[in-house]
């Protein structure tokens, strides 16, 4: 789990996920959709797949649109275990 490194308690490397907002009603807070694909089981066939997550932005940068980068984070509230670190693309 943890690393020592020289002395130092090393925390494990955190989840980072790239999506793209599709909520920004609530204050500090932004819904993301990340696309994944997956083989499926019976048909062989290649399928996407969506994850949504609840993320934590702090000065309400981000807007609907937008590719955000997050990063898993400790519980924020019942559904937020995420932060959005940057605005990788402005909505057009």
């Amino acid at each position: 789990m943890s690393q020592i490194n020289s002395g130092k308690v090393l925390r494990p490397q955190r989840k980072v996920q790239i999506g793209k907002v599709v909520s920004d009603r609530m204050d500090k807070t932004r819904i993301i959709v990340s696309a994944w694909s997956a083989t499926h089981s019976k048909y062989h066939k290649v399928v996407k797949r969506f994850s949504r997550f609840h993320a934590h932005d702090e000065q309400n940068a981000s807007h609907t649109g937008d590719v955000v980068e997050i990063m898993e984070t400790r519980p924020l509230s019942k559904l937020k275990r995420w932060r959005i670190i940057k605005v990788v693309e402005k909505a057009q």
